[in-house]
């Protein structure tokens, strides 16, 4: 019995062993075929390294850029902001007397005429009251007319000593009581028909007339307002610019003997489609101190009905022409510590390379830069691949029409799965860009 636990114990040991010897053994088996796989990667490597060795590094070859030639011309100073147009006048049309509103002649949004019949008060008030003080005038006229034929009658009798003349000196006093009497009804009357003509409520000024807010068959006051007014021919634009702009505004505004009148544009949101031409009418008399800008208002026949009030348009003044400046574009204008510069492209022993050119501005827009010192008409310098260019770096001017050269495209392209790869496919895709 001894000897059978004896031998399954040795049998269960001898399975255990086993076991532990095929798990330590089993890893090891793994290493052993990733270790031959890293060392012939790092072979590759090895090799591709060598090869990029023997290539030479890529840094000595000159950044392919584009260049632009320095002409010259007339530019003209553009000065562009966001204005808002506002009517030239605005009227709130309101009645000059109470009474019920018995008509409305407009139609809300139409264009109206100075004097133009827009709305009509009940009248028979304003009738009845005229017709009574006429009648109280015709009265004193009749007074008045009776005392001066008794004056001439007490003259003669004084004449013929038949009277005394303190009943001749009364009469007198009573005939310019009547004339003053007389001379207040005419006023009286004159007033009363004014009074009456209010009742017929007209435009005070031309132009276009908004909602009504008012129905008729109510009953209003002075204090009532029916519509507004607003002027559009001529319209007026706001607009702003920064206040170091504004002194040579000012200058040219005021020269050739007197106001000049400054060229203005409205465009639409887009700047795609011009919308009116006016001219500059007035400046601001201060700076708003939160914005350092200064106020402007510029004046639009508006003939079209092109601008409306309240409208935003973009706003290009015209204020003056730079002769004989040099023009490059603007890409090629850069911004550094000590001001504005370009990359200047001049020859070089074995090609050609760039060099840092201060240059003053005398006018930018959206496509142009406008040089007044620094350049001379034909040089050439970068408006594009700018980005890695420092002090005399070489370049080499591409056509930009074409997006590589056929020795760029003949230059063995490395494993893409390397740096080295990685590096030479983005010097590629920035030659092609550039």
């Amino acid at each position: 019995m001894s000897n059978k636990k004896a031998l399954l114990n040795t049998a269960i040991g001898l399975i255990a062993l086993g076991l532990a010897i095929w798990f330590w053994k089993h890893p090891r088996t793994d290493q052993g075929a990733e270790a031959p796989q890293a060392e012939a990667q790092a072979g590759q490597g090895h090799g591709r390294g060598h090869g990029h060795g023997h290539h030479g590094p890529g840094g000595d070859k000159p950044t392919p850029v584009t260049a632009a030639t320095v002409t010259v011309a007339d530019i003209p100073v553009t000065h562009t902001a966001l204005g808002t147009a506002i009517p030239s006048a605005v009227v709130t049309v309101t009645s000059r007397v109470a009474g019920q509103l018995i008509q409305v002649a407009f139609q809300e949004g139409q264009l109206v005429k100075q004097g133009q019949l827009l709305a009509k008060i009940d009248p028979r008030p304003f009738e009845t009251a005229l017709g009574q003080i006429q009648g109280q005038a015709v009265r004193n006229q009749a007074l008045l007319k009776n005392s001066q034929i008794d004056l001439e009658r007490y003259k003669t009798l004084q004449a013929q000593d038949s009277i005394a003349s303190q009943q001749v000196d009364s009469q007198a006093s009573l005939v310019q009581q009547y004339q003053g009497t007389v001379q207040a009804d005419k006023a009286s009357v004159e007033n009363a028909r004014l009074q009456l003509s209010f009742t017929n409520i007209t435009a005070p000024i031309s132009g276009r007339i908004g909602l009504r807010q008012v129905d008729s068959g109510n009953n209003i006051d002075t204090t009532s307002p029916i519509a507004v007014i607003n002027a559009i021919h001529p319209i007026h634009v706001v607009f702003t610019l920064p206040e170091d702009r504004i002194t040579r505004l000012v200058a040219q505004s005021q020269s050739s003997a007197g106001l000049h009148k400054l060229k203005v544009e409205a465009w639409d949101k887009g700047n795609t489609r011009r919308l009116a031409s006016g001219v500059l009418e007035s400046i601001d008399n201060q700076i708003d101190t939160t914005s350092g800008t200064l106020k402007l208002k510029a004046a639009f026949a508006n003939e079209d009905d092109h601008l409306f009030p309240n409208q935003f348009v973009n706003v290009k003044l015209f204020s003056e022409t730079i002769p004989h400046a040099s023009m490059i574009p603007i890409n090629a204008l850069q911004q550094g510590p000590d001001g504005a510069f370009v990359y200047k492209i001049v020859p070089d022993t074995n090609g050609e390379k760039v060099v840092l050119q201060a240059v003053t501005v005398g006018h930018t827009d959206a496509e142009i830069a406008a040089i007044t010192k620094g350049l001379q008409p034909g040089d050439r310098v970068v408006s594009s691949g700018i980005d890695k260019l420092k002090q005399d770096a070489k370049v080499r001017v591409k056509d930009p029409n074409h997006a590589l050269d056929p020795a760029e495209q003949a230059d063995p392209a490395p494993a893409s799965g390397s740096a080295d790869g990685q590096a030479s496919k983005h010097r590629r895709r920035a030659a092609a860009g550039a």
